[in-house]
């Protein structure tokens, strides 16, 4: 099963990923918040994914990307969110707002970048991070 795994491309994430995760998302969470924007739902999952957090930003739907890292060692967290990812974002966010019947609402989409450096997490709001690009 594992053999199965790794050969699709799902590799099994360590229970210390998980919690920094979710502790990523409510960490973007409270700082969204901050910032006005309303959570309409996280961790919206359908089959080939999941959107960590659905917001709405005025009359805007905001489909949000958080990355969390301990460190820097591998670059910026925002890096992580490649051209595949964004295209599995975009489908998935598609798939909410057909769902909703919002489709002549006006998104975007948001990336949250989490670096925990020395424990303490800096945090970065990158609106309109990417356009959405379905082909």
């Amino acid at each position: 099963m594992w053999v199965a795994r790794v050969l699709l491309g799902f590799w099994p994430m360590s229970q210390h990923r998980v919690s920094l995760g979710k502790t990523g998302e409510d960490l973007a969470c409270r700082e969204l918040e901050r910032r006005g924007y309303a959570i309409v739902a996280r961790r919206y999952r359908r089959r080939g994914g999941e959107l960590d957090i659905i917001a709405r930003d005025g009359t805007t739907m905001v489909f949000v990307e958080v990355k969390a890292r301990k460190g820097r060692a591998f670059g910026e967290a925002s890096e992580a969110v490649t051209a595949r990812k964004r295209h599995r974002i975009t489908q998935l966010a598609l798939d909410y707002l057909m769902r909703q019947r919002l489709t002549n609402c006006p998104c975007r989409f948001d990336v949250v970048s989490i670096h925990f450096d020395a424990g303490v997490p800096a945090i970065e709001v990158f609106q309109n991070a990417f356009d959405a690009r379905i082909t």
